[in-house]
């Protein structure tokens, strides 16, 4: 029979001594108040919350943070305060003979930078308004550094000279907004001379050139970047790493590399480096998980008769069908191998498809209705080589249809320019350069970790102007191109009908000699006397700050990428249009900090403000 404990059958009187003495108080209250057993619920809770001691609880209080407002020609000021700060910070790296910048870092050693764009987002102003301003020009340097990925000096000096003249204006009583229009016109103006006056690039000297001017004329890193776009092409991938050495090398990566090694260690066939090596390889590309013997029975009979190597790319191998693979590996009826498809959810039906395109092979698709029981032998692709590796696989392969790949190439590139993400712009950009060209590996050597830092960013904007350049075309550089941009800005100022807009034209006019005569003081001379001459020369002519001489420009190898110019006139013309048309400034009044060892009751209320 069932035994039951006999503390079960105590009566509820016994458990009296275990009830809490709070619970007791409670069950009292009601009786305590006169109300009996039999009253409403409702009744009996009001009678416990009468009953309640009150509590010395603290009220929080709750209010929002104020705000400090400023108008006018005041906030104005401010700001302009602040641009300047910003801009003598990054303009004394301008030119051929600009100086270094030294970074602190809350951890490790401080950064000696030659680099626009990694100063000015390096700098946070204390007063709230100044930093305002500084934010401003800190916008300008990232856009023309996202865009154009150079030419963020020349961007913030250019939008502090628009700023300073237009605030001129702006002071004695003239219309912002008119100005501004006039300023977005004469920009309008400016790009298409721009686009008229570039020249194409013609051949490595000029990729060159770009490369140097844009490192700090360093001949090295130019040559270096030649090299590299020859052995991909103006598609492929410079890609920059540190290098463990002292040396700075550049290595180029052929073929389709895949981040996928191979599924089990049995398909191994160089036992001494732990690799695949396979040549004249068909491949099956598909989206499908191979699990079950009669999945792939058909196509390996036929991979038998012919008598060749096969490479598998599938979601996954398992079960019988990978074990299937790998006894027949083994016993040398077949020599095969295979790997998982890269990447993931719909990245991942891309890839396929861009290795499909590329080896000439159909892709196995199961949104198609495909499948591996019943592809044919013709379906399969072609590699010159393949190489597997524990976690990457290359495949150099020459079977692919030109038409096609270049066809799959241009839809890439509509794609990348549709979209925002950085993301999404380094991965489609690596799939056009895996397609048309290469990647190639620049690992950056020196001596110590200083000088990396430095001399990797001066490689990552020389990357970035000789691509802008291969893009649009070149102009004379040493800022001889605005200088000659700002003459012609006379002629179209006189078709403006409303005078305010003609004086925003104006003000373009006298900012856009600015770049060129700083570069000029940074070398040691006058900078209003290079200016001068400048404007009087010919269109290629220039000052060349490096051999201090007059000379043709594009001749001598001073270019500038029109690409890079053309970003840091507009977006300096469209951040000084949004200054000159501020009224007012509102900022968070700075917290007061606690000092140790406050303890007052005001100090406490403040602790508990929400």
């Amino acid at each position: 029979s069932l035994t039951v404990p006999s503390s079960a059958y105590t009566d509820n009187a016994s458990l009296s001594h275990r009830v809490p003495p709070i619970m007791q108080t409670m069950q009292k209250i009601p009786a305590a108040c006169g109300i009996t057993q039999n009253a409403p619920l409702t009744q009996k809770l009001k009678a416990r919350q009468t009953a309640r001691p009150a509590t010395n609880r603290r009220s929080l209080k709750c209010r929002a943070e104020a705000k400090n407002i400023m108008l006018d020609n005041q906030a104005r000021s401010t700001m302009l305060r602040g641009i300047d700060k910003l801009a003598d910070a990054v303009g004394v790296t301008l030119g051929p003979r600009g100086r270094n910048v030294v970074l602190e870092n809350n951890f490790g050693m401080p950064q000696v930078i030659n680099d626009g764009v990694t100063i000015a987002r390096a700098i946070e102003l204390l007063d709230p308004v100044e930093n305002a301003g500084a934010q401003l020009i800190k916008e300008v340097a990232g856009k023309t550094n996202d865009s154009a990925g150079d030419g963020t000096t020349t961007a913030s000096v250019l939008a502090r000279e628009l700023i300073k003249f237009g605030l001129q204006s702006v002071t004695s009583g003239r219309n912002p907004v008119s100005i501004k229009k006039g300023m977005d016109k004469t920009c309008a103006f400016l790009v298409e001379k721009l686009a008229e006056y570039a020249q194409p690039v013609k051949g490595s000297a000029d990729i060159k050139a770009v490369a140097s001017i844009s490192a700090g004329n360093d001949d090295e890193i130019g040559q270096m970047i030649c090299d590299a776009i020859e052995k991909v092409g103006p598609d492929g991938v410079l890609s920059i790493e540190s290098s463990s050495s002292l040396e700075t090398t550049v290595d180029v990566e052929e073929g389709l590399e895949i981040d996928r090694g191979y599924i089990s260690p049995q398909f191994i066939t160089n036992q001494e480096k732990s690799i695949v090596e396979m040549e004249n390889v068909r491949i099956l590309v598909t989206d499908q998980k191979l699990q079950a013997i009669k999945d792939i029975i058909p196509l390996l009979e036929k991979i038998t008769k012919n008598s060749c190597p096969l490479l598998i790319i599938a979601e996954d191998v398992a079960g019988e069908a990978l074990a299937t693979l790998v006894v027949n590996k083994l016993r040398g009826v077949l020599n095969v191998a295979a790997i998982k498809a890269p990447g993931f959810g719909e990245r991942r039906k891309a890839l396929l498809q861009d290795i499909a395109i590329m080896t000439g092979a159909e892709y196995v698709a199961t949104d198609l209705g495909l499948t591996v029981a019943t592809t044919e032998f013709e379906s399969l692709g072609m590699a010159r080589k393949v190489v597997i590796e524990n976690n990457k696989t290359t495949i150099i392969a020459d079977a692919g249809n030109k038409e096609d790949v270049a066809m799959r190439v241009a839809q890439i590139k509509r794609e990348l320019e549709n979209t925002d993400s950085v993301y999404d712009v380094q991965k489609l950009s690596e799939r056009i350069a895996k397609l048309s060209g290469g990647v190639a590996v620049i690992k950056v050597g020196a001596a110590t970790e200083t000088e990396l830092e430095d001399r990797k960013l001066r490689i990552e904007d020389a990357k970035n102007a000789t691509f802008a350049a291969v893009e649009e075309g070149i102009v004379p550089g040493g800022g001889a191109a605005l200088v000659h941009l700002s003459k012609m800005i006379p002629e179209f100022a006189a078709t403006l009908k409303d005078e305010e807009e003609r004086l925003g034209a104006s003000i373009l006019e006298k900012a856009l000699v600015a770049p060129c005569r700083l570069i000029a003081s940074n070398a040691g001379v006058e900078g209003d006397v290079i200016v001068d001459k400048v404007s009087k020369s010919e269109w290629r002519m220039g000052y060349n700050a490096m051999t201090d001489k007059f000379e043709d420009l594009l001749a001598s190898g001073v270019i500038d990428p029109k690409k890079v110019t053309r970003s840091g006139l507009q977006n300096a013309v469209s951040v000084a249009g949004m200054v000159l048309t501020t009224q007012a400034i509102v900022t968070e009044v700075p917290k007061r900090k606690m000092r140790p060892g406050m303890n007052g009751s005001q100090d406490m209320d403040d602790m508990m403000t929400m």
